[in-house]
């Protein structure tokens, strides 16, 4: 697990869409497994990878098929499991027509956080090898957020996981924590390495601790 840390404009999400080839750099290399990445297919590269992020994307259809956009060949018993996975399955089942419910383009009809569960169901199903997620979760109630965490955890599970990190205390057991700024990496290191250094990271966590406390 691969935190990435720092202000609006730090660079958090140019790095991203280097990894995942939205486009390649000017100049060195980004290497997987010891492969340059320019010579691994586009297509080939995002088929192991899934993304969760803070407005995620649904499209007008069933619930059943926004899940199973994952992964097309799924039978709905995996669609379901996935759903269980991503502690979707229970509001699924509290709707009108459950998995059946016709969403419009958005997601329009359900909550900011319900949808965020069926992106993490829609990862699950998708099984990749590596996630990107944007774990904010603003203006979600306690419980959902719970959830959403739970869930967030089954997905990283044995993954390679690259989490653009809002609120710090949510990446405390990253293996590695990137501090960017300014597009620099300024900081790097687990959590209590990097508050044991005082510096840029140290400060971003005590004032958001002391926001909390307000």
């Amino acid at each position: 697990m691969i935190a990435l840390v720092g202000p609006t404009g730090a660079g958090k999400t140019t790095l991203i869409q280097l990894l995942s080839r939205f486009y390649d750099p000017d100049g060195g290399s980004i290497t997987l497994d010891g492969r340059d990445l320019s010579q691994i297919r586009r297509e080939s590269l995002r088929s192991h990878m899934a993304f969760v992020l803070q407005d995620s994307f649904l499209f007008e259809g069933t619930i059943r098929e926004n899940i199973r956009f994952g992964r097309l060949d799924a039978t709905d018993e995996e669609v379901e499991e996935a759903a269980k996975l991503a502690n979707a399955h229970s509001f699924i089942m509290r709707l009108k027509d459950g998995y059946d419910k016709v969403l419009k383009q958005g997601g329009s009809g359900i909550s900011q956080g319900q949808k965020q569960l069926l992106a993490i169901a829609r990862a699950i199903l998708a099984n990749p090898s590596m996630l990107v997620l944007d774990e904010a979760t603003s203006s979600i109630d306690t419980v959902t957020e719970i959830k959403i965490q739970e869930g967030l955890q089954r997905l990283m599970k044995g993954r390679t996981s690259f989490v653009m990190a809002h609120r710090l205390n949510t990446i405390r057991q990253a293996d590695r924590i990137l501090v960017l700024k300014e597009g620099r990496l300024l900081e790097q290191g687990s959590h209590d390495e990097l508050l044991k250094q005082g510096g840029f990271y140290s400060e971003l966590y005590h004032s958001q601790l002391k926001r909390a406390a307000i």
